[in-house]
């Protein structure tokens, strides 16, 4: 698929998306959004792909917020409709399948939302993160609060949304706002190791997981552990869950399908 501001490959089981605005420091705007949702749609249907991995071109940003130029014309009522449409933010977060975001450089405003709303991320000591729409006198409205809490905690997110500052990558680990931290230009082979261990297992347990881990954030725990059970029959019924305790048993690597 040809696009005008993202690149989109794949090595075997692992796509990698590349949102592609160096000069602008990949900030995002309404072509980047639409791109974006079109290559997580096309990934969701690719039984190829298992894991995807998400991020920015050129040594400076992964994304260093949203193009502030391009909201700053329009009327409340005009923002209004544009937040009823389908989100980008929200495309990610329910994306079926692991996706990882690798950051270095800028990950500001909008784009820091993009990495709250993957699944895992990986940082190199380049990095800074922070939401700093309170400097524009407005407000992250596309998980910088919300994501950002259920991360990190709700006193860190009020210190990060509040403050307007930025957290370099030493800090972001020790917080919890990323999960790996590598050397400086090591991001993305770390999200390929990451993606490659992933990989080795089934789509069908791969999806179940990140559902139910997702719910854990969603209800109660009562119902989080009836999910979860009927997530793992789910799993248990599958011709993957099936194969993987015969392989066990047979001491030998299972063959997955994704079925």
């Amino acid at each position: 698929m040809e696009f005008e501001t993202i690149l989109l490959e794949k090595a075997g089981p692992i796509a990698t998306i590349t949102l592609n605005r160096p000069e602008k420091l990949n900030a995002l705007n309404r072509t980047v959004r639409a791109e974006l949702m079109v290559a997580l749609d096309h990934l969701a249907d690719d039984e190829e792909v298992k894991v995807a991995i998400l991020r920015g071109a050129g040594e400076k940003a992964f994304v260093a917020g949203a193009d502030v130029e391009e909201f700053a014309a329009r009327t409340a009522a005009e923002q209004r409709k544009v937040y009823q449409r389908r989100r980008v933010y929200d495309a990610l977060a329910e994306f079926p399948k692991p996706i990882i975001a690798a950051v270095h450089g800028y990950c500001l405003g909008g784009g820091s939302e993009l990495a709250l709303a993957c699944d895992l991320r990986v940082a190199d000591r380049t990095a800074r993160f922070g939401q700093a729409e309170i400097r524009l006198g407005i407000i992250p409205g596309a998980g910088g609060t919300q994501r950002l809490a259920r991360l990190v905690g709700p006193g860190q997110a009020m210190r990060i949304a509040l403050s307007g500052d930025t957290v370099d990558a030493d800090e972001a680990y020790r917080i919890g706002l990323v999960e790996f931290l590598t050397d400086e230009g090591q991001h993305l082979e770390k999200a390929r190791e990451v993606a490659e261990r992933m990989a080795r297992w089934s789509p069908v347990a791969l999806r179940l997981v990140k559902q139910s881990v997702k719910a854990a954030l969603e209800v109660p725990l009562s119902a989080g552990l009836d999910l979860e059970k009927e997530l793992f029959l789910a799993a248990f019924a599958s011709e993957d869950g099936q194969e993987g305790v015969r392989a066990f048993v047979e001491k030998r690597d299972p063959e997955f399908k994704g079925r």
